[in-house]
């Protein structure tokens, strides 16, 4: 019998080393390297989900419980579609779920998006006039969650890209306004950077708790956290 290597060159051995390939940029082979080594994109990748984001969706679940059998949900910006994957399990889209609610996962990107068994995927524009409007005829009426992992494309300028993706954020949290029932809740991805006061206040006054959270399914460099507010106030006078 072979005596087991006890030297650690096995374990070395499973970090992938990407060459820099002609043209290519070191950003560019880093990111690349970052990505065939990070253990939750292996992970995402064994589980059959369509990202790693999925991991994040999931840790936001389990500890504030929005997810519920029964819930309709609405996830804007939904490409690759890893969120609506996570939202049709958790939900009981499909009826699988014996004895439990069966919910529904609309997912809206601007893109087209492959089909997910138990989601209605719909290309739209989610700040278009009557995008709204459209959601809620899908629904056949207003949403329980409005989630969202949405980030603008980015400049290379931090705190420009910080600026975007909480304008983004701002928007999204405007369509939730419309579209949530009373007692709803709103999920969106930010970045930590300083501008995010006046989102903060906005969410405060439309909703009971809102509560900011970095999952760990977040890369640790990454200045990316989430924000996940419950409790819609509803529409009222003194917010219309």
């Amino acid at each position: 019998m072979a005596e087991k290597n006890s030297s650690g060159r096995g374990q070395r051995d499973l970090t992938v080393k990407v060459k820099t390939a002609r043209g290519r940029k070191l950003s560019s082979t880093l990111w690349l390297q970052r990505q065939l080594n990070d253990p939750y994109v292996k992970r995402a990748k064994a589980e059959g989900f369509r990202g790693r984001a999925a991991f994040k969706i999931s840790e936001l679940d389990d500890k504030y419980r929005f997810l519920v059998p029964g819930a309709r949900v609405v996830d804007l910006g939904c490409a690759p579609g890893g969120w609506c994957q996570i939202a049709v399990k958790r939900v009981n889209a499909l009826g699988d779920k014996s004895g439990k609610k069966v919910g529904r996962v609309l997912g809206v990107d601007l893109q087209a998006v492959e089909p997910i068994a138990g989601a209605e995927l719909h290309q739209l524009d989610f700040m278009a006039d009557d995008a709204d409007e459209q959601v809620k005829l899908w629904l056949g009426g207003k949403a329980d969650v409005v989630m969202s992992d949405m980030a603008a494309a980015s400049s290379g300028h931090k705190q420009t890209d910080h600026l975007r993706i909480i304008a983004l954020c701002e928007a999204a949290a405007y369509f939730a306004f419309d579209v949530l029932e009373e007692g709803g809740t709103f999920v969106a991805k930010v970045l930590a950077g300083g501008a995010e006061g006046e989102l903060q206040k906005l969410l405060k006054q439309r909703f009971r708790s809102v509560a900011n959270v970095k999952p760990g399914a977040s890369r640790s460099d990454s200045s990316e956290k989430f924000v996940v507010a419950s409790g819609f106030r509803g529409q009222t006078e003194s917010n219309t």
